[in-house]
């Protein structure tokens, strides 16, 4: 706050110019400059782009997977989710299950419920306080990359969205799912799609004698 002191060097004398002084008070100036640095300060905290961790699996090497312990997902239009186990059966059109998110995660945790279990009471240890976070971070680890763990392909259409793969890669997490791969999707999938569409209309069309 400024103010003006009128009093100085008059020495009451008629004629001379008195001198005024200007007094500038900077508190005011310290207090919003405080506030524009905080403000700026939380605006880059909000601003450092959020990521997530993904695990692919190793390029070298074929690993065999059995087929209890794999689920391939396709991501398809409508946020509709579709998943087969194991391998395609393409005579069966029923083999190929039509979900959303919801139910997408009751069957991840459904099929990879021994790493789940793992994991939900290696957390009530960590509140009991029997382990640090460090220890419940490395055993979770453990659990997740045993083979016990699910194996999961996520496939996406072209109606699909990019919200659809960042939930799917969510339920991972989620669910306790380390092992995952992102691929394209292929032919025989695109039927397992249209055939149950068409409740196996295609399948008898194919099986159908000339």
């Amino acid at each position: 706050m400024a103010s003006i002191d009128t009093n100085n060097g008059n020495d009451g004398k008629k004629g001379k110019p008195s001198r005024k002084t200007l007094r500038v008070d900077f508190t005011p100036m310290v207090d919003m400059n405080m506030l524009l640095i905080t403000f700026f300060m939380f605006c880059t905290t909000l601003s450092i782009p959020q990521v997530m961790d993904l695990a692919m699996p190793a390029s070298s090497g074929e690993i065999k997977i059995p087929g209890s312990k794999s689920v391939t997902v396709i991501l398809g239009e409508d946020d509709k989710v579709y998943y087969y186990a194991g391998v395609a059966d393409y005579d069966d059109y029923t083999s190929l299950k039509e979900t959303d998110q919801t139910g997408l995660r009751a069957m991840l945790l459904e099929r990879n419920n021994i790493v789940a279990s793992k994991i939900k009471a290696l957390k009530q240890k960590y509140y009991r306080k029997e382990i640090n976070e460090n220890a419940l971070k490395q055993l979770i680890s453990e659990a997740k990359k045993s083979d016990e763990g699910l194996n999961v392909v996520i496939k996406a259409t072209k109606d699909s969205n990019y919200k659809n793969l960042v939930d799917a890669l969510d339920e991972m997490q989620i669910c306790g799912v380390d092992k995952y791969s992102i691929v394209d999707l292929q032919e025989g999938d695109k039927f397992l799609m249209d055939n149950l569409k068409q409740n196996g209309a295609l399948t008898a069309m194919a099986q159908r004698p000339e």
